[in-house]
């Protein structure tokens, strides 16, 4: 599989999603993430070692939906995404403002297998997959940028695959 560390186990009644930073900080429970409204999105999936899949079919909740609860304040261009066994990645508001950008718990219509991402996996179609965070914990809108796991070992600060930004080289 490709992911650090190991695929940790899921216990809904201690799973909290977290929103801090520049915004109006909350907390969501599992029930409460899995309450809010659902969409589906179909999109493309590039990974850094060379492969794509197209036309998958996602489904769970917007990134719209936690940004407009999170009432970011205007100087916030930046977001950390914080992960299991404090995995973190890095990627610009900007990216995550895109319409097709949501928090899955499916993919073609089947519950995320556990190394996949599940509960809980970001998924932002237009950047490489290292930035479609599995294991979602929370979010930490900032003012700068801050290298997350893998940009801090030598990959891109953005990761756009249309422009091969795979490492910090590229």
């Amino acid at each position: 599989m490709l992911h650090e560390g190991f695929v940790p186990s899921f216990d809904p009644a201690g799973w909290e999603f977290k929103v801090t930073g520049l915004v109006e900080p909350f907390k969501l429970s599992y029930l409460e993430f899995m309450d809010l409204p659902r969409i589906q999105v179909t999109a493309d999936f590039h990974c850094v070692t060379h492969w794509s899949k197209f036309d998958n079919l996602w489904e769970g909740v917007a990134f719209s939906e936690i940004h407009k609860r999170a009432n970011p304040q205007p100087q916030a261009r930046y977001v950390t995404v914080h992960a299991e066994q404090g995995y973190t990645a890095n990627v610009p508001l900007a990216d995550l403002e895109e319409p097709n950008v949501l928090f899955a718990w499916k993919h073609n219509s089947e519950n995320l297998a556990p190394e996949h991402g599940w509960p809980l996996r970001l998924v932002v179609p237009k950047l490489y997959a290292w930035k479609s965070v599995k294991w979602v914990r929370g979010l930490e809108f900032l003012d700068h940028d801050r290298a997350g796991f893998w940009e801090q070992n030598g990959y891109h600060m953005v990761g756009d695959p249309w422009k091969e930004q795979r490492y910090d080289t590229d």
